[in-house]
């Protein structure tokens, strides 16, 4: 990390295969459904020595991947790449595919039900205060230990090594970051390059907005009919309108490229 910005460096790069991986849009997916998905993090957290990390790219990650693909390295060096969108899973579908959603919020909700115990730490970076508190209720955590990371983390090496450092003091089975993309990666990164931080990071966006009540998530007829960027829409039209009407759509024309990439086969040298 140099300047005021984060610095990829490109050779840190994971396996170039990953067994069982499904290739779609460059990126390596792991075909899991929600509750599997959740089985597989929670398994692979204990008694781990070593920090690894969940990524779960949507529609949103995918173009900005397009127009910056110098963020690349930020998926090639996680753990596991899940397909946080129906849309995704719809796109791949049409390619013979078989890529099942495994939403965020929906791993991150199985992980709390299921995979947590009420009194064993849990590490969140982000949020605000009145959510941790709601977590903690909802779930009857008794210890949650909460980072306040700023805002503008992007531009903020100090701040994401700071989160990174908080990770490493306060060690845990699971952490979740929940400060938006391409900025939770780069947590995950710094937290790798610690060397002292421990366990698995989430790396779940807005997740716990959905899971404290504090943004309302759609109904279960617009998930499964894959109408939930509606609803976002329509929820908070001057954040979203540029997300989903605007870049949303150029995910097309990335599928055809890539579509037309992995029938053609690579380059010849």
């Amino acid at each position: 990390m140099q300047g005021s910005q984060i610095t990829l460096d490109d050779t840190m790069t994971a396996p170039a295969e990953r067994e069982g991986a499904i290739p779609f849009l460059g990126l390596p997916f792991q075909a899991m459904a929600t509750r599997q998905a959740a089985r597989h993090i929670a398994a692979n957290a204990l008694g781990s020595d070593n920090f690894w990390y969940v990524v779960t790219p949507n529609v949103d990650h995918m173009v900005r991947l397009s127009r910056e693909p110098g963020l690349r390295p930020l998926y090639d060096t996680s753990g596991l790449i899940l397909n946080d969108s129906r849309i995704l899973e719809l796109l791949a579908k049409w390619d013979g595919l078989h890529l099942p959603a495994s939403p965020g919020a929906d791993v991150v909700q199985s992980l709390f039900s299921k995979e947590i115990d009420q009194d064993e730490p849990v590490v969140v970076i982000g949020c605000t205060a009145s959510e941790i508190t709601a977590l903690k209720a909802r779930f009857g955590l008794s210890d949650v230990r909460w980072h306040d990371a700023p805002m503008g983390l992007r531009k903020n090496p100090d701040a994401i090594r700071r989160a990174a450092k908080f990770m490493a003091d306060n060690p845990a089975r699971f952490h979740f970051l929940c400060v938006g993309s391409p900025q939770q990666e780069m947590v995950a990164i710094a937290a790798r390059d610690h060397g002292n931080v421990q366990g698995v990071g989430v790396c779940c966006g807005a997740s716990l907005d959905f899971l404290t009540g504090k943004t309302r998530r759609a109904p279960e007829w617009m998930r499964r009919t894959r109408l939930e960027w509606l609803h976002r829409l329509t929820s908070e039209p001057q954040r979203m309108v540029k997300r989903y009407l605007l870049d949303g759509p150029k995910i097309f024309s990335i599928w055809r490229r890539d579509r037309k990439q992995r029938r053609n086969g690579p380059p010849e040298a």
